[in-house]
């Protein structure tokens, strides 16, 4: 096989997802030499997070995608969230978030996961620092004391790649992360989701919905068209039972798990099953190295904070290295860690706490979960602070999240 070697003091980014592909588009944006292994094709049906999720995007993940040139390839196949409401089954509290009484025209945005893809790879597409290998196999990694080795197999043979920092955007069962020796914290909570699309009997009106059972959490995304992006949840025990439904089947139990707050629903596309694991990394980076995205952390999607909080960790690595003499100094790295550390792990803790008090079947806990969404439904400062992070507003966020939209 032929070899070439790829001298750079740039940056490695092993992993071309959602992610990934972001992080890469903003360090082109901001003149960075960088290099982008990622195992599938340059296309959206080779792409396995490409899929058929329909991604809720929180305001703050919207203002960084049109920041680095992203949103205005999106933001025709995006739907406007201006009203969420969260509630119980059997469960008197609910709560409300409205974009107008904070002031802002919509939360966040709902868009296909593929219409996501197809977005960064058109403008993954102009950029002109970055080099791409796709589809490539990581090989092998090797420390060197100003970066990393990596050998990668193509299409035309073997090449090694140097870089002076690594970054691991590979997702939950991170190659990297493996060959840095960081360990991860892993919980299986037992559940399976299913992703489609249905049509309600009424018009969404721009609403997101999000509700709560013993069986775990539903949700309403709104779509284009009038369609709705439905987010079910089921123990993963059942979860074959439910794959094997026909359509009316599955509608009915759909219907049952959210009720008829939209009417019937109706025309249910097809279904995909995701199983939902936590994964967390004991630390986010090695010797010249970082992990970022699902690599460093994966969240239970209640809550859709899975890529929104992967974003703000490529959009901080990038704002960081952007400025750095050395891209994989140790002080870039630190500031990095400490940066992310209050936004990763407030929600990791929020989505984790709120799959095991919301999700829980404790009688005893009901009048308790009932006030608690009452009281972030009346009372402002709890209500500003519940919207604030449902945006994507927290700790010490990337100043390309902070832009305004064009």
């Amino acid at each position: 096989m032929n070899s070439s070697t790829s001298h750079a003091g740039g940056v490695l980014i092993v992993g071309g997802g959602l992610v990934g592909a972001s992080l890469a588009i903003a360090l082109d944006a901001a003149g960075v030499a960088t290099t982008l292994v990622e195992a599938a094709a340059p296309r959206t049906d080779a792409q396995p997070s490409y899929d058929e999720r329909n991604l809720a995007l929180a305001r703050a993940t919207v203002n960084g995608l049109a920041a680095i040139g992203v949103w205005p390839h999106a933001a025709a196949q995006a739907t406007p969230i201006r009203h969420i409401h969260v509630s119980r089954a059997g469960e008197f509290g609910s709560a409300r978030i409205d974009a107008a009484k904070h002031g802002v025209d919509a939360l966040g945005w709902t868009l296909p996961a593929r219409e996501l893809g197809a977005a960064l790879l058109r403008r993954l597409d102009a950029c002109t620092r970055l080099t791409r290998f796709a589809p490539a196999k990581l090989e092998s990694l090797e420390a060197r004391s100003d970066g990393w080795r990596a050998r990668i197999s193509t299409v035309d043979g073997e090449r090694v790649l140097d870089a002076a920092l690594l970054v691991g955007a590979d997702g939950t069962g991170s190659f990297v992360r493996g060959q840095l020796g960081i360990e991860a914290a892993r919980h299986d909570y037992g559940q399976t989701l299913f992703v489609a699309t249905v049509t309600p009997e009424r018009d969404h009106a721009n609403r997101a919905f999000e509700r709560f059972s013993d069986e775990g959490p539903v949700a309403l995304l709104p779509l284009v068209e009038r369609r709705c992006g439905l987010v079910l949840t089921v123990p993963a025990e059942q979860a074959g039972e439910v794959a094997a439904l026909d359509d009316a089947g599955f509608l009915a139990l759909a219907q049952r798990r959210f009720g008829w707050r939209l009417g019937r629903l109706s025309r249910p596309g097809k279904r995909h099953p995701y199983a939902i694991h936590r994964v967390a990394a004991q630390r986010l980076t090695g010797p010249r190295a970082v992990l970022v995205g699902n690599a460093a952390q994966t969240v239970h999607p209640i809550g859709a904070q899975g890529f929104n909080l992967g974003l703000r960790d490529a959009l901080t690595l990038a704002e960081l290295v952007a400025v750095a003499d050395d891209s994989g100094a140790p002080d870039v790295l630190e500031r990095y860690a400490a940066r992310r550390a209050p936004d990763r792990e407030g929600t990791m803790a929020m989505s984790h706490g709120l799959v095991r008090l919301a999700c829980l079947e404790q009688p005893a806990l009901a009048p308790l979960r009932s006030l608690a969404l009452l009281a972030h439904d009346r009372l402002s400062p709890l209500q500003r602070r519940l919207a604030r992070h449902g945006m994507g507003f927290r700790g010490e966020p990337p100043r390309a999240v902070l832009e305004r939209l064009p």
